[in-house]
């Protein structure tokens, strides 16, 4: 009752300081780690490290609240937050993190920003009705994913572009699902989800032949620390936080900010290039997502 009731009310009234620090936290460090995620690429395969990146961020926040006196979590709801560690790290991490071995940082934010709107989709799948403006938002942001896709990175490589759409929806999946199961209170559903999580990015990137690097780079090295303290332990909490706190779509309009960063980090500090066709699919898609907010904060 408490989050159908969060999803009427204005959300101007939820927005204290705890909440936008955690916006600001998923809007710019989540930008920055599309860039990350490339640069551990050049010494590391995806997602067993993304697994060990979760799991140690996730081990540490656990032992971090148990000493805080944070009860541990029951059966049931490390049952929960496998299902919804599996949906958002493997499905939708891991989905990033294996689509970068081809595509640009800038082009995986760019197809993800659409989380928002494959939210709507799922949300009513949950039961929440969505408006007609929420559902033009929709048309119009796939219409710009489809103008992604014609002749570019996404068409040169097929894996690539499905692993970033597949992505989007299992992320959308498991954070409207997320609402709905007995996940355990506070930021120990976030270490919780990151154990789980990871251990299955870790399982499957040993399934698909993966193995540790013979050689590190410093700089990869870097990244992978990089991820691991704000990517994981800075961002994906605030995001959980927010989940527990705000509407879903407040909680993933992060999508509409992570484009700009990420294509701004990428051609500044990675060297990649956007062309004005790619511009435009990314003016499209934004314009997609930001009437999915115009229509869900009008009811």
């Amino acid at each position: 009752m408490r989050g159908h009731r969060q999803d009427l009310m204005p959300e101007r009234k939820h927005l204290t300081m705890p909440i936008l620090l955690a916006l600001g936290s998923v809007y710019l460090v989540w930008g920055s780690t599309y860039l990350a995620i490339r640069i551990t690429l050049e010494s590391y395969p995806p997602l067993m490290t993304a697994g060990t990146r979760f799991i140690v961020a996730g081990v540490l926040l656990f032992g971090y609240l148990k000493l805080t006196g944070v009860p541990t979590p029951s059966g049931r709801e490390w049952t929960a937050s496998a299902v919804i560690g599996a949906l958002l790290l493997l499905g939708g991490n891991g989905g990033v993190v294996y689509a970068e071995q081809w595509v640009s940082s800038g082009i995986a934010a760019t197809v993800i920003a659409t989380t928002p709107i494959w939210m709507v989709i799922f949300s009513h799948v949950f039961g929440k009705h969505s408006s007609r403006a929420e559902w033009i938002g929709v048309l119009i942001g796939f219409a710009g994913v489809a103008l992604l896709c014609m002749r570019g990175e996404l068409e040169a490589h097929p894996r690539g572009a499905a692993a970033l759409v597949m992505a989007s929806m299992f992320w959308s999946f498991g954070s409207a699902w997320s609402r709905h199961l007995p996940l355990p209170k506070g930021i120990m559903a976030g270490a919780a989800q990151m154990i789980t999580g990871g251990m299955a990015m870790l399982a499957a990137g040993m399934l698909l032949g993966e193995r540790p690097p013979e050689t590190l780079s410093l700089r990869a090295s870097l990244a992978v620390i990089y991820l691991i303290v704000f990517g994981s332990l800075v961002g994906f909490t605030s995001y959980l936080y927010l989940l527990q706190r705000v509407s879903p779509a407040l909680a993933t309009s992060y999508g509409y900010i992570n484009p700009a960063v990420a294509v701004t980090l990428g051609i500044v500090l990675g060297g990649e290039s956007f062309t004005a066709r790619e511009f435009s699919a990314m003016a499209v898609i934004l314009a997609g997502v930001v009437l999915v907010m115009f229509g869900s904060s009008r009811k």
